[in-house]
């Protein structure tokens, strides 16, 4: 089983904000001391945070699910519960997150050590010290702490290089990767003898340096899933540049004209924007028979196929094999990058927006629907968070609950639906009867 992974969903809690306590001063000496309950802690929040050390997502493979401590409840003596520690969850650079149910994109994780809260810890109910009033000074009322964010979330990783080469199986990726870098990635003569991306830093007789990524060889028809399809196509989008690698010796009786067709195809079909990635072609194999003729050839093909106007790509004949002609073609990789920007990979339609945690005036604040068995049933994010942060153990805080409702326009609005004295009402799991 491959141990590289760069794909996940999983389940974030944030911690609940801890419970409002009531209480009352009871000392000897100290008549009508009136109320003295705290308020709970604010609830831990999910924090992702980039750690340069981790390579995939495999971490999450068997790990799905992520839940903050929630808020400690008040106490007496008008003492503040405390706070919960903030879940740290580490993840590799070049991270992406999406929310799951609307596909936005949350955050897009480079840096190392960079933060991002994927899930906000709910605030600490009140204490019924808050709600002392002249008119009400000994209150048993206090408030549920708030519930802590939840949320599923898609992760997905790109990782950082800034040159990837791409081609056909079997056309000498892996090889120039390890003749160029230290890395060691496994080279076989069968395709598919890489399936996973693999990473290497190159550096320059000129003293240059940049990140290079071998991605697993495509196919024609690769867009439709043919092969390994182009599931690891998503690690070129951060690449600033693009070495196309071609068989220049047609060692497995394809053209290479064809080939480089025919890649190119499935890049568009991918994402559109992967051609707008200055390429470089690279023609391998040059110290096998016939390479040089079929360099010729290509060289006309291609000089045919284009418009007068536009430039040809740069053409490096090399063997990865003898290292011929490596360094001309890592100067030109590394002058090109220079001034080359970087790719914005996400436009502002694919980003979520800015949450704003105030009321929006237009917003219904709740919502009335009826079940099968005639019960009405009240929904609406701002009610169910009026629900939840209400403790019905206490009758002065089920009374405030009421008011609430009266207050939202609940009682009219179920009046104007036709509801009458008597009829069940459910919020939840929690029903009462309608009084007209």
């Amino acid at each position: 089983m491959s141990m590289f992974l760069d794909t996940a969903k999983i389940k974030v809690k944030a911690g609940n904000g801890g419970d409002g306590m009531v209480a009352f001063r009871r000392e000897k000496y100290v008549p009508n001391g009136g109320p003295w309950g705290g308020d709970g802690g604010r609830g831990g929040n999910v924090v992702f945070v980039v750690d340069e050390g981790l390579r995939t997502l495999m971490d999450f493979r068997y790990n799905r699910h992520f839940k903050a401590q929630s808020g400690e409840k008040g106490m007496t003596k008008g003492m503040h519960g405390r706070g919960a520690e903030d879940l740290i969850v580490r993840v590799p650079q070049g991270t992406t997150v999406r929310d799951a149910e609307t596909g936005k994109v949350l955050t897009d994780l480079i840096e190392h050590g960079q933060e991002f809260i994927v899930a906000h810890g709910g605030r600490g109910g009140r204490g019924n010290i808050r709600f002392a009033t002249p008119k009400n000074p000994a209150p048993e009322i206090s408030e549920n702490g708030e519930p802590g964010q939840e949320r599923e979330l898609q992760l997905e990783l790109k990782i950082l290089a800034d040159v990837g080469l791409v081609g056909f199986p079997s056309v000498g990726k892996s090889t120039l990767l390890s003749v160029i870098t230290s890395a060691k990635p496994k080279i076989g003569a069968y395709h598919f003898t890489t399936i996973v991306p693999n990473l290497g830093m190159v550096r320059t007789q000129s003293g240059e340096s940049f990140a290079v990524a071998d991605l697993p060889g495509l196919i024609e028809g690769a867009s439709q899933g043919v092969g390994l399809g182009t599931q690891f196509l998503r690690h070129i989008e951060r690449t600033r540049v693009i070495l196309h690698i071609i068989d220049m010796s047609a060692s497995e009786g394809r053209d290479p004209y064809e080939d480089y067709l025919a890649i190119n195809k499935e890049l568009e079909s991918y994402n559109l924007r992967l051609m707008e990635r200055p390429q470089i072609i690279v023609a391998n194999k040059m110290d096998m028979p016939e390479s040089k003729e079929n360099l010729e050839e290509f060289k006309k093909k291609l000089a045919a196929n284009y418009d007068e106007f536009e430039d040809l790509p740069a053409i490096f004949p090399i063997s990865g094999l003898t290292k011929q002609g490596l360094a001309p073609l890592l100067d030109a990789t590394a002058e090109l990058l220079d001034k080359t920007p970087e790719f914005l990979l996400y436009d502002e339609s694919e980003m979520e927006e800015e949450v704003y945690y105030g009321f929006d005036e237009e917003e219904k604040p709740f919502e009335i629907g009826r079940d099968d068995d005639a019960t009405w049933v009240l929904s609406g994010e701002k009610l169910i968070k009026l629900f939840n942060m209400t403790n019905f153990d206490r009758d002065e805080s089920v009374m405030k609950f009421a008011r609430q409702l009266r207050g939202m326009g609940v009682d009219e609005a179920l009046r104007a639906r036709g509801a009458k004295d008597g009829d069940l009402v459910r919020i939840g799991k929690f029903e009462f009867e309608f009084v007209d």
